[in-house]
């Protein structure tokens, strides 16, 4: 008798179960696919959340991404700088000896290989240089699957990121601009595939075609990207002014507006804030006119939005949300990949960027979408059904490149099935 393949050991490793909706709907995309695919495989998880909330609710073990996770609370300070200083040393040895006890590592999409938001080369850029380097070292296959990617300014972060992606077993993008950008950036993507974001693999809830006149607007703390940081303030300050416009300009039409946010560390208080100014000017305003809602996860957030007619929203995964619920939407976004995203899902043209957006457009490109209402729900829907199809595609090459024997396995067994099945109707006379 042949001997089974033992199960395939799988990390999961990025910025997972810390609070952004969009990271998580990602890890539950590929945590679904190994269920489906194979059942046996041991699943663990490196990283930014709380290890006892990602074993309740995903049932994994976990393990911090960060050594410095269990002193965060001191935020400045000598004692800060010194511990933070002591934990990358900590972190190369922790990360390697955690990468070499896995057969594969995966990290589940996000912005992988780009630096569109403020970060910092020694940060995440670093950490994820040290994985893929512990993977080569370790003969562990570590696959970058359905990242984002774009050019990146800063010399040391770009340094990093063109390593991280050379020493990756396996890399596919979101898009075909990120790939652009790594073939633009001197790396050899020719045979880099092109799949979608793997929130499009998340299970959505029946359609509800939304009452127009119920309007989500997905907001962010934002403060302009990587190369903004000498007018942070004034980006953050002129963003919240027009969302506060804008949201006040809807609710004036008759509209009604839930506000939400994307990320439960940063984006809440803005919620808040706005509808604080909103209603402060206008103080006979009906209590369920505007409201800001705190979501936890994508479960909760595609709740929210699936009564909504509309969306608006800034966060690059609130925006896919809404796409994926064939919400007719416009985004305010930070990057190249949010025109791609855009013109990829039929809504070419509504899109603006969220640091200089001009309000008169917006409400001109709010105005055309509640007329093209139907129109651009029935183009949604046909292209998540084809997104859905490509993802099966991914998930099947992942098994062949990163679980050969598994796969090969699953194949012999899938034979004999069929042959034993054809003995038995042979031998019943069928």
């Amino acid at each position: 008798m042949a001997t089974l393949p033992a199960a395939p050991r799988v990390g999961l490793w990025g910025l997972l179960g810390s609070g952004n909706s969009g990271n998580d709907a990602s890890m539950e995309t590929v945590l679904g696919y190994l269920r489906d695919a194979h059942p046996g495989a041991v699943v663990d998880v490196m990283g930014g959340g709380d290890p006892g909330r990602m074993h309740a609710e995903y049932g994994v073990g976990a393990t911090p991404l960060y050594w410095y996770q269990r002193h965060d609370q001191q935020k400045s300070g000598v004692r800060a700088g010194i511990l933070k200083a002591l934990g990358k040393g900590i972190d190369v040895v922790r990360t390697m000896s955690w990468v070499r006890r896995h057969d594969a590592v995966i990290v589940p999409g996000a912005g992988a290989l780009e630096s569109t938001l403020p970060t910092r080369p020694w940060g995440f850029p670093f950490a994820l240089f040290v994985l893929c380097l512990s993977g080569r070292i370790s003969r562990t296959k570590v696959a970058l699957v359905s990242v984002g990617a774009e050019t990146i300014k800063p010399r040391a972060t770009r340094l990093l990121s063109d390593a991280t992606a050379r020493l990756a077993y396996y890399r596919s993008y979101r898009d075909a601009s990120s790939k652009q950008a790594m073939q633009r950036r001197g790396i050899d993507a020719s045979g880099d595939p092109v799949y979608p974001d793997l929130v499009f693999g998340v299970p959505a809830p029946p359609y509800e075609p939304g009452d127009p006149q119920l309007v989500g607007v997905g907001v962010m703390d934002y403060y302009g990207g990587n190369d903004d940081r000498h007018r942070a303030d004034e980006i953050h300050s002129g963003y919240i002014e027009k969302m506060t416009r804008f949201t006040g300009w809807l609710v004036d039409g008759g509209h009604t507006v839930r506000l939400f946010g994307g990320d439960s560390k940063f984006d809440w208080d803005v919620a808040d804030q706005i509808q604080a100014r909103v209603r402060a000017g206008r103080p006979g305003l009906a209590a369920s006119a505007i409201s800001a809602d705190r979501v936890a996860s994508y479960a909760e957030l595609m709740k929210l939005l699936s009564p909504v007619g509309i969306v608006v929203a800034t966060r690059y995964h609130n925006v896919m949300c809404a796409l994926k619920l064939c919400k007719p939407t416009i985004s305010l976004g930070y990057s190249r990949k949010f025109v791609t995203l855009m013109a990829d899902m039929g809504l070419a043209g509504f899109n603006q960027p969220a640091d200089s957006f001009d309000l008169d457009k917006l409400t001109a490109q709010f105005a055309e979408i509640e007329q093209r209402h139907a129109e651009l729900r029935q183009q949604m829907a046909d292209r998540n059904a084809a997104n859905v199809r490509s993802l099966r595609e991914q998930f099947a090459l992942l098994s062949d490149r990163l679980f050969p024997a598994a796969s090969a396995s699953a194949q012999d067994s899938r034979r004999s099935g069929v042959q034993a099945d054809r003995n038995t109707r042979v031998r019943s006379g069928s």
